[in-house]
């Protein structure tokens, strides 16, 4: 197209387009490699302090803040060599031998698990060590978002773990429902905290749309390749979460009683999809309407919604409803009822992949559910051993992760538009993309950390 901002667009489109992912034991190999790195970083990790910000009008505390913050980015570093780059090169250039790395790492593991465990300090006292464990596989969920929405623009990323068209299963038909289910897992409702009032729920969920239509604007604007077959013709990711906070607001169940409701909602949609609604989504018939333009995104919320009242109802079930009386009880039977439920969760979706419907991010059926909620309770469960390790500490990467997520996540969609306007990423080659991936990942990390080092956040879901 002359004058495109992107000339390369329809290109990019069916690169992404027509994939049939890869199969459930990789995505359940992979999901163990990359919780691993950060048990093996959380057993080496010092102990950090967190540092304030050099006061402006004070030279000695602005060059001492400086050193701080010198030290703190170098810190940063030496995380991202532990975590964000090994998993960056699995995901890429040594995807092909995943199947090698995974049990060395996990005899390494739990090497240093066994070597452990007869220490009492293995044992973190309080309901912290829980909290440490959910906040660091929440930052792992979105770690592996921020690598794969960049990385599935080049070559170098097997076509297997970009999003399936139809059925199938693949790493990043995860990332969506995950990052739904890691924000019920430690919602309000999850740690029954009070209901927000409408006021706080139009607060809430403004932003998400203000997102949503500000995405729709500049794609459109750019000439951004954007594929229709995922959410529809103007719906997107912000959309979905906003639809599924308003219906959270709206219909307000307790955490006990959530999942029942949840999987009733999830049992009823999958009906409905068998009984015919599953071939008008995956047809590509659009009719005028705004219904008919976005049908994937708009009945595919219904598959969320229950997701994440599911998601409710295991987070208030596993960390915030009634607990044992000791500190080591609760971390111990947490930890085995999270890969209980996993092993659960993963022979149910095996059932209805085979018997029911086969898996489709596209409409959030009964069998995706079940494969999100398997796949995140296994790097859970897997977070969970840095319990075993005496002195395990969270990294400072993750902590800064931690307080904004949301910002990270937009700083990633917006970096990753500016590559792929400036960069012709199908046709560059392995190592300079290789490079461009490296850039883009660490920029991220350091930028992040720098801003929760200065006290910013931006969090409103």
């Amino acid at each position: 197209m002359d004058g495109s901002l992107n000339p390369n667009k329809h290109l990019k489109e069916q690169f992404v387009s027509n994939l049939t992912g890869s199969s459930m034991l990789e995505i359940a190999v992979m999901s163990t490699v990359a919780p691993l790195l950060s048990v093996l970083r959380h057993s080496i990790c010092s102990s950090y302090q967190t540092v304030t910000p050099a006061k402006k009008n004070d030279h000695d505390n602005a060059i001492l803040g400086s050193k701080k913050l010198g030290n703190y980015v170098a810190t940063l570093s030496v995380d991202f060599l532990f975590i964000v780059l090994p998993m960056l090169l699995i995901f890429t250039v040594l995807a092909d031998w995943v199947y090698m790395f995974v049990i060395p790492m996990m005899v390494l593991v739990f090497s240093v698990v066994t070597a452990n465990r007869f220490d009492a300090s293995n044992y973190p006292v309080g309901p912290l060590s829980l909290r440490t464990n959910v906040s660091s596989y929440r930052v792992l969920m979105m770690i592996i978002t921020f690598l794969c929405i960049l990385a599935v623009d080049f070559k170098i990323f097997p076509r297997r773990h970009a999003k399936t068209e139809t059925y199938g299963t693949s790493l990043m038909d995860l990332g969506v429902g995950s990052f739904i289910f890691a924000n019920a897992l430690v919602s309000r409702q999850a740690r029954s905290v009070s209901s927000a009032n409408w006021k706080a729920a139009v607060q809430s969920t403004s932003p998400l749309l203000l997102l949503g239509f500000a995405r729709l604007l500049t794609t459109r604007s750019v000439d951004y390749q954007v594929h229709t077959g995922e959410y529809g013709v103007h719906w997107n990711f912000f959309f979905t979460l906003a639809a599924v906070s308003i219906l959270t607001s709206m219909i307000k169940i307790p955490p006990q009683y959530s999942g029942i409701f949840g999987v009733a909602i999830l049992i009823g949609f999958q009906y409905w999809l068998s009984h015919g609604l599953n071939v008008y989504l995956l047809s590509d018939e659009r009719g005028t309407n705004i219904l008919s333009k976005n049908k994937e995104g708009i009945f595919s919320i219904l598959g969320y919604w229950g997701l994440y009242l599911v998601g409710v109802q295991l987070g208030y079930y596993l960390f915030f409803g009634n607990r044992s009386t000791t500190a080591f009880r609760t971390i111990k039977w947490a930890r085995v009822r999270v890969s209980f439920i996993s092993l659960v969760f993963w022979l149910v979706t095996v059932l209805l992949d085979r018997h029911v419907e086969r898996v489709s991010r596209r409409m959030c059926n009964l069998a995706y559910v079940t494969l999100v909620l398997a796949q995140n309770l296994q790097v859970l469960a897997i977070l969970m051993l840095s319990d075993f390790n005496a002195g395990s500490k969270i990294s400072a990467l993750e902590e800064a992760l931690n307080r904004n997520l949301l910002g990270s996540f937009l700083l990633a969609n917006l970096l990753t538009g500016l590559v792929n306007l400036y960069v012709d990423t199908l046709f560059i080659p392995s190592l300079s993309a290789l490079a461009i991936l490296l850039a883009y990942a660490y920029c991220l990390s350091i930028i992040t950390g720098i801003a929760g080092f200065y006290g910013v956040k931006l969090k409103f879901w």
